[in-house]
């Protein structure tokens, strides 16, 4: 069975369109599950996507890593299920759960034949609905975690960002780790996984994209069989959360003979009418690859790293601007300098008309690539809905992208790029940098 799930994968992908047209249909079940759906039924193979919007974020201070645990809990017994026999059931199905948290949500992703829609369905219903959080597997899962805890304590780039995040983002949850610390992780009990999905799972922020082989017809009835027992209300969002982190340099001493430095300011929303400027502005300057500014100046001029970046990090409730970079420990000083001189040249003088044209070729280009196949269609459906999207979105992007002059972004690198906010961590023994704030 898993043979012929891969084969009917395949033949998916080389049925897939050269242009990203995508026919969405809004369903609204019986039970009032609203879901995004895109069929297609030449496959008898479809993916569901489901997410709920708070994700670790909905921790309290005092159960950091509560939501994560409970989210590798999910497939580890439900129901009259033990982990063991959950698996096989899994497998029999030749069907594909995969359960993923970050601060801003929580996701579940599954994809099904057909044949078996019903079973699968009623299976991830008990992991949803009915999981069991037994002691057994809490302790066995909650290794997993400390084990991973233990070695981001040793990582240079977990390290960094870290320290970015606590001076960024303070007491808000953004600001300490979602997979909890050693000692917070540790006192978690069954207690704590119960409040942990009573808090997230609920119909108040609950959104579903579905693709494949059913009808809108069909899909009413199973959002309700597969949903329709969560509760109308869970935990209450956190609020916004305040950009602290001001200009300088913050070394946190590593022993390494590499330093790994993340750098960063205030960003801008994702729904900010200016926010396609801002991604075209960062394909120039860090997210083109070798064709970058800071590719080119940080590695292709001076030999100074192998690789540096640029990213855009607008999340539910803060946006940042961000980058990396790894060098030497006695070359890293220089590293810092030439990416702080190119935010400065970007925000006094924009792109040219060349990068520009070039940037938004690449950005235009590279969007039909990202709907390649059933499960990925899916989970851009669900975060377009988390985006307050219009269903008609995908059409219309890339002409957003187009619409974008050299003058908007020249206006919005100058407003954006902000060269005395840019704050650098750097992880290891840099020779020549110290910690620093900017008057």
């Amino acid at each position: 069975m898993i043979r012929i799930f891969a084969a009917l994968t395949i033949a998916l992908f080389a049925s897939l369109p050269a242009r990203a047209e995508v026919d969405i249909t809004e369903v609204v079940s019986p039970g009032g599950v609203t879901a995004w759906l895109v069929q297609e039924p030449s496959i008898p193979f479809m993916a569901l996507e489901v997410r709920f919007r708070g994700g670790a974020s909905l921790d309290t201070p005092d159960k950091r890593g509560a939501v994560n645990l409970m989210t590798g809990l999910l497939e580890e017994g439900a129901a009259d299920l033990d982990a063991r026999a959950f698996a096989r059931e899994l497998e029999a199905l030749a069907a594909s759960f995969d359960y993923d948290v970050s601060d801003d949500s929580l996701a579940v992703s599954a994809r099904f034949l057909t044949e078996n829609r019903d079973e699968a369905v009623e299976l991830l219903r008990k992991s949803i609905i009915e999981p069991t959080f037994g002691q057994e597997a809490l302790d066995r899962v909650r290794e997993q975690v400390l084990t991973g805890l233990r070695s981001d304590a040793q990582d240079p780039n977990e390290i960094a960002r870290a320290a970015f995040n606590k001076m960024a983002y303070g007491d808000h949850p953004y600001g300490s780790n979602y997979r909890g610390t050693t000692d917070s992780v540790t006192a978690l009990t069954r207690e704590d996984m119960i409040d942990a999905h009573r808090a997230v799972f609920a119909k108040d922020r609950l959104y579903v994209g579905a693709v494949g082989d059913i009808t809108p017809e069909e899909l009413g009835p199973l959002l309700d069989e597969l949903l329709g027992a969560l509760p109308d209300e869970g935990a209450p969002q956190p609020g916004p959360a305040d950009i602290l982190i001001e200009g300088g340099t913050t070394v946190v001493p590593f022993d390494t003979p590499q330093s790994v430095a993340l750098f960063g300011q205030a960003g801008i929303e994702q729904d900010d009418p200016d926010f396609f400027a801002a991604r075209v502005l960062n394909q120039v300057i860090g997210a083109g690859g070798f064709e970058s500014r800071l590719m080119t100046e940080v590695r292709e001029k001076r030999g100074l790293t192998y690789g540096v970046y640029s990213f855009l990090v607008p999340q539910d409730h803060a946006a940042t601007y961000q980058g990396q970079v790894a060098s030497a420990n006695d070359r890293i000083a220089e590293a810092v300098s030439v990416i702080r001189d190119e935010w400065a040249r970007a925000a006094a003088e924009g792109v040219t008309e060349e990068e520009l044209e070039a940037a938004k070729l690449y950005v235009t280009g590279a969007y039909p690539l990202r709907f390649d196949g059933n499960g990925p269609i899916a989970r851009i459906m669900v975060g377009m809905q988390m985006l307050g999207l219009p269903i008609d979105y995908i059409a219309t992007r890339n002409d957003k992208v187009d619409a974008v002059t050299l003058n908007d972004v020249k206006r919005v690198a100058g407003e954006l790029l902000d060269p005395d906010s840019l704050h650098f961590v750097v992880v290891g023994q840099p020779e020549g940098l110290e910690t620093t704030v900017a008057n």
